[in-house]
């Protein structure tokens, strides 16, 4: 199948990439001088798991709204809804909320159209952009209604589950496939596509339940993930108990608790969705006046277990100088948007504590002790050589095999019983 992507950014590229190791023909649009780089050089710009050796071989190339309306059968629409930079998560939540920016998907719908106008065809046009309920309505479908092409252009709303950093792999395997569209047939046509990638199912319900659906997702997720870092902190101040221990026995409870996924104790969420959606419900809690705004809830535990975090390097650091080791978001990428490691630097920098952040595989060789805070879980700390004498914080408790640990005061967060102190001073 010929299928067309409006916009190859960090989510397009990566998708358009499966869909085209999967057979199909792709083209794209994006104005982005960044993205005809990466087409050009053949070079990401970022870390992105499994993309680089598509990318390598890739015969995508970058097309007009004209050409694409008229080569492409199936067309998606993968446009950046941005939210305000004080919304993403590396800072404190700010007192306003807001909903997402929607001029670049409107901007783009508006172009498609005029597309479709003048070549008089019809297509499926499929929205995979992360938008609030009623997003498609009250933006979109004015201006497909606009154009005269209600029923010529067939509007899906189809979001990912897929996080920066892993959306080739997470879309070529997902849990589920998520469709919303008024129309059977139409709607059938997408999960045909879909069984040309994967064999995973489709869900398929209205617009405004999927547009739900997906943000609903991303915040149970942000949820869990508050709920096993509260049990850390419980465990970290407890005698004789361990969050590993307590989240292997709820990880069992598959039909209540569901899955193990994203239940540990560790650092608090981030990415390019989830800090962002929170805030973004939140915003939508306040203007349908919910009886409760449990996002921000959500949202204020996850800057609460920060600045406890940030106690305990304080209290730890004495006047060690203080390395935070990872800036990302999460393991083994480069990606740093709603990182919660920057949120941790900002509590940090408040409290005049000096810091900086180094990366996988920046050994510093003249590095003194220090205080080493692990705020994102790359296996290259596995092998890092911590000075003798420097004391380290695991919130991801998983450096206890690293030898060079002998001579370092070693503090699993989470596992009270387990602090190590160093030989020399053992006993």
């Amino acid at each position: 199948m010929k299928v067309g992507f409006v916009g190859l950014g960090k989510l397009g590229l990566p998708c358009a990439l499966g869909v085209e190791s999967m057979g199909h023909t792709v083209f794209g649009v994006d104005p982005s001088p960044q993205t005809m780089d990466i087409l050009e050089c053949r070079k990401l710009a970022y870390e992105e798991v499994g993309a680089q050796k598509l990318l390598d071989e890739t015969k995508i190339h970058l097309v007009t709204y004209a050409e694409l309306v008229r080569d492409a059968e199936l067309i998606f629409i993968a446009v950046q809804t941005p939210h305000d930079p004080q919304y993403e998560g590396v800072t404190p939540m700010p007192n306003t909320r807001a909903d997402f920016n929607y001029e670049y998907l409107q901007s783009a719908f508006t172009s498609l159209c005029v597309e479709m106008v003048k070549q008089g065809v019809e297509r499926d046009v499929v929205v995979i952009s992360t938008v609030l309920p009623g997003t498609m309505a009250k933006y979109i479908q004015p201006i497909i209604d606009a154009n005269g092409l209600s029923r010529k252009l067939r509007l899906l709303y189809n979001p990912f589950f897929i996080a920066m950093g892993t959306a080739l792999r997470d879309f070529l395997n997902p849990e589920f496939v998520l469709i919303g569209g008024p129309c059977p047939a139409t709607t059938q046509r997408l999960a045909s596509f879909y069984q040309t990638i994967h064999d995973r199912p489709a869900f398929r319900t209205t617009v405004e339940n999927a547009e739900l659906i997906k943000v609903a997702y991303n915040v149970a997720i942000g949820g869990k993930i508050v709920f096993a870092n509260t049990i850390m902190e419980i465990c970290h101040k407890t005698p004789n108990t361990d969050c590993d221990a307590v989240m292997a026995a709820l990880s069992l409870a598959t039909e209540r608790i569901v899955s193990s996924r994203y239940l540990k104790g560790g650092m608090g969420d981030g990415g390019g969705c989830h800090p962002r959606d929170l805030i973004a419900l939140s915003w939508l809690a306040q203007r349908l006046d919910l009886s409760h705004d449990p996002f921000y809830d959500i949202m204020s535990a996850r800057e609460d277990q920060t600045e406890w975090l940030a106690d305990l390097i304080q209290y730890h650091a004495g006047l060690l100088p203080i390395a935070l080791m990872g800036s990302a978001f999460k393991p083994n990428t480069n990606i740093t948007t709603g990182s919660p490691a920057r949120l941790l630097s900002h509590y940090l920098t408040e409290r005049n504590l000096e810091h900086k952040f180094i990366e996988p595989n920046q050994q510093l060789s003249s590095q003194p002790p220090s205080l080493f805070f692990v705020s994102t879980q790359h296996s290259a700390w596995l092998q890092y050589e911590f000075p003798e004498g420097s004391v380290v914080l695991d919130p991801f408790r998983y450096l206890q095999d690293n030898a060079s640990l002998a001579k370092c005061t070693y503090i699993p967060i989470g596992k009270h019983h387990a602090v190590r102190r160093p030989d020399s001073v053992a006993g």
